[in-house]
């Protein structure tokens, strides 16, 4: 598998994962304001897998780019 292939394969996974990381905070929102308290380290776990993913997604663009020079 190319390197262009495994980074396509983990963005599906990071999409995946960031997927079901909306929803728990969406469900955990609605929810409120029980475990209020939790609401920093749950917003935080949402924010890193959309970060990661983000940043996968530029790193495919720039491999994209690059293979097409």
């Amino acid at each position: 598998m190319s390197d262009l292939e495994e980074l396509k394969a983990e963005i599906k996974k990071l999409s995946a994962k960031a997927t079901q990381a909306k929803m728990d905070l969406h469900d955990f929102a609605e929810e409120l304001p029980v475990n209020w308290t939790s609401i920093l380290s749950v917003a935080q776990k949402v924010h890193d897998v959309f970060d990661e993913l983000e940043r996968r997604r530029e790193d495919l663009k720039a491999q994209e780019r690059a293979h097409g020079s």
